[in-house]
């Protein structure tokens, strides 16, 4: 069953005899294919296919265990935008959906936040100010189920205790400092304090994962990892990704002890997962060596 097919059964579906005339795939989407289709009449969508043939993982790699694994399919992801959607965040419309896999978004024509950073830094400044209202009401929700109940900080010791083996079995180097890598893990878990309170994360947020909307205002995209998680997670990421522009996304009270443990998990996930990722068929091989090389450097630190 050829993708094509399935594309114009949907569309049909979702707009009458509206017709397709061109279909592109976006970058990303490790998990599920994106893509942009071009109508007729000059408007285009984006559509999501979750399918086996659509991710670039190989068969053998989890990409990652327990709650944040990401990678549910289209029945996940749309309780994943219910949710934020319920909590006042913004997020693409779905205009249609169809089978099991397919779902018909709104293409935001305002481009990405990160690009817009580039180009224009008070225009961003303000996307900024707005995104960081969303990640308030995000951070600060109480009363969600998380998906787990494990707490967080052991999640992330396991996550990267699998990822320090990885690692460790592909970069010579790690694998040097193996023993002292487990040590800086279990040391900055055990600091940790116990607590029950959780919010709600995009799981991984970066300026490339928030785009425009016609009017200038940030949407979040690609939610399928949006986990009621703790949000020092997010924001050990978030420090990574925004740079300069991150202290302007401060938002709840963050605990030092647990940022100290995600901050290493994080640089661990970021040599193994590239490199897992390069065991399939991902395109940018480059791209994806220079981000585990990196955060490399960033392990041997510790």
């Amino acid at each position: 069953m050829r993708v094509h097919d399935n594309v114009e059964r949907a569309v049909r579906d979702a707009f009458g005899d509206r017709r397709t005339i061109g279909m592109r795939r976006l970058e990303g989407g490790s998990n599920k294919g994106v893509y942009r289709l071009a109508f007729a009449d000059g408007g285009t969508c984006v559509l999501y296919r979750w399918h086996a043939d659509e991710g670039f993982w190989p068969d053998d790699v989890a990409v990652s265990a327990g709650p944040l694994r990401g990678g549910l399919g289209r029945d996940g992801f749309l309780a994943r935008h219910s949710r934020l959607r319920a909590l006042g965040v913004r997020v693409p419309k779905v205009l249609a959906v169809s089978g099991d896999d397919l779902a018909l978004i709104e293409d935001l024509s305002g481009g990405s936040l990160e690009a817009l950073l580039a180009r224009d830094p008070a225009a961003g400044r303000e996307a900024l100010a707005e995104l960081r209202a969303d990640l308030m009401r995000m951070h600060s929700a109480t009363g969600l189920t998380p998906e787990d109940p494990t707490p967080c900080e052991e999640t992330i010791a396991e996550r990267g205790r699998k990822a320090l083996a990885e690692a460790a079995s592909r970069v010579p180097r790690i694998a040097e400092a193996r023993t002292r890598l487990g040590y800086a893990l279990s040391t900055r878990l055990a600091a940790v304090t116990p607590r029950s309170a959780r919010g709600l994360i995009h799981g991984e947020l970066g300026p490339d994962h928030v785009f425009l909307d016609t009017e200038g205002r940030p949407v979040l995209i690609d939610l399928d990892g949006s986990v009621v998680f703790d949000p020092e997670w997010e924001h050990a990421f978030m420090e990574l990704r925004f740079g300069d522009h991150y202290a302007r996304l401060r938002t709840v009270e963050l605990d030092p002890a647990r940022m100290d443990l995600y901050r290493l998990v994080h640089h661990l996930s970021l040599v193994a997962g590239p490199l897992q990722l390069l065991d399939g068929d991902f395109p940018d091989r480059d791209f994806m060596l220079g981000i585990a090389a990196w955060h490399t450097e960033k392990v041997l630190a510790y």
